[in-house]
């Protein structure tokens, strides 16, 4: 009797793709649970300076437990006892111990409501619409409050209401089944990071929101004050609840304007989808640019707090990449899996140093692995499974193209070594570039030079005259 033997190919239908991926990930996971195991792995582990973070979490964690009230003691004691014993499980601890970022900031969130109000900082109300002024010369959160329509509300409320709050769990999963394997603990560091930085800034620095001025004016705030669920009082009005309303009036940082970290989340997630899976970039910036409006439009962000988050997610995104995973290569989607891609370094013509490491980027040992298989041998079935990840289209085969020479002045051209036809002067004129600025008297000629001839030239006439001349033949 033959062995029934089935074969999946990645490439050829998206949830052949998936349910190949899902079977190699979930062989990879150590479905133990004897915690002896782990305990075993904890004496052989050898310490090193980066496992002193745990202590600070560990030392975080007893004071927010500590002052938490809700809830109350002894209760509250589960909350450890549950988290050790899903450590010490093989199955749940693998999971739980690069999570521990993410559950820190959820615990650091949750238990900042029972902070004493005569141990906060006080809350600012005119910094960020000052700064907004300073910045950028108008409250633009106030401009785009003052024109709702129910169409603007709803294609505000998804991303802000609804995608803000699943999208972290889709990318994560998208990461455990498609990106290599360091990616996902990658992806729980900076985004567990980046939270509890932002949180921890909310608190050390709290300001009010832009609804706060709309509903208060510039009235000092004090911590008893609750929460507004601003412009999303609108979908609940919409849909007939008191969900959102409910849910901002006790939330635990109402205060927490800055920095907006529904902008960081957007942003970072954007730039992890981007940069494991490029084809998908154009579609993940065009939700992070609806969610930057959707934050100022609610009336819960002002453009500062947003540009704040951005800038805070890229850093974050930066800190924590692995090295491993800074120089990816892509390879076109292919239905034989014959074709590869041209990497970054071919497009541009730029030396890759992993080659004079002895390094291919085409071997199996490199990340950019096209096709990855699997076989689950049986009694009665042989299975094996081949998939490739989600890649980016063919690249651009160069970008010469697009670099065009520079206008400059025939006499500039001569003393830069450079030959051709030269361009008239009216082609340039009217362009405030380094080129216009190197000779200020063609700039004068078209009356619109701040820069006098007489006090300045540059590069001085003596030395461009002598440099345009040629060279005196010389005696043998």
């Amino acid at each position: 009797m033959s062995r029934n033997r089935t074969k999946f190919v990645g490439n050829s239908r998206p949830f052949a793709s998936i349910y190949n991926a899902l079977l190699i990930q979930v062989s990879r996971l150590d479905l133990s649970l004897s915690p002896s195991v782990t305990i075993a792995k904890l004496k052989a582990h050898e310490f090193t300076k980066g496992d002193i973070v745990y202590l600070f979490h560990a030392a975080a964690a007893v004071f927010w437990l500590y002052i938490m009230e809700k809830p109350a003691y002894p209760i509250k004691l589960v909350i450890p006892m549950l988290f050790t014993i899903g450590l010490l499980v093989p199955l749940t601890g693998q999971f739980l111990l690069p999570a521990i970022p993410v559950l820190a900031w959820v615990l650091t969130y949750y238990s900042s409501r029972f902070l004493p109000a005569s141990s906060r900082p006080p809350i600012s109300v005119t910094v960020l619409p000052t700064l907004e002024t300073v910045l950028y010369g108008a409250n633009i959160s106030d401009i785009l409050t003052r024109f709702t329509h129910p169409v603007l509300d709803v294609v505000a409320w998804l991303p802000y209401g609804i995608l803000h709050f699943s999208l972290p769990v889709v990318v994560s999963i998208i990461l455990w089944l498609f990106a290599p394997r360091p990616a996902l603990q990658y992806w729980a560091s900076a985004f567990g990071y980046l939270n509890l930085a932002g949180v921890v800034c909310q608190i050390l620095f709290p300001c009010a929101p832009p609804w706060y001025e709309l509903i208060y004016g510039l009235t000092p705030a004090n911590y008893g004050m609750p929460g507004s669920a601003a412009g999303l009082a609108r979908i609940d009005a919409l849909f007939g609840g008191t969900g959102y309303q409910t849910t901002f009036s006790g939330a635990p940082v109402p205060f927490g304007a800055f920095p907006s970290l529904h902008s960081a989340c957007a942003t970072i997630e954007a730039l992890f989808i981007s940069h494991f899976f490029p084809s998908y970039t154009r579609y993940v910036w065009a939700y992070v640019a609806v969610l930057y409006w959707a934050t100022m439009y609610l009336a819960h962000h002002y453009l500062i707090d947003v540009v704040a988050g951005a800038s805070l997610a890229v850093l974050f995104f930066h800190l924590f990449m692995p090295e491993s995973l800074r120089n990816l290569e892509y390879h076109p989607i292919s239905s034989n899996g014959a074709a590869r891609g041209r990497t970054k370094y071919e497009i541009y013509d730029l030396e890759d140093r992993r080659r004079n490491r002895g390094i291919r980027p085409e071997s199996p040992d490199s990340l950019s692995s096209g096709r990855r298989s699997l076989t689950l041998d049986g009694d009665s079935q042989d299975i094996t499974v081949s998939y490739g990840g989600i890649m980016s289209p063919n690249p651009p085969d160069s970008a010469a193209p697009l670099i065009l020479p520079s206008p400059l002045p025939r006499e500039v051209r001569t003393w830069k070594g450079v030959v051709g036809p030269v361009p008239d002067k009216q082609a340039h004129r009217h362009t405030a570039s380094i080129a216009s600025l190197i000779r200020a008297d063609d700039r004068v000629e078209g009356g619109w030079s701040p820069v006098s001839t007489k006090g300045f030239v540059f590069p001085p006439g003596k030395r461009l005259n002598a440099a345009a001349k040629p060279p005196p033949p010389q005696d043998h």
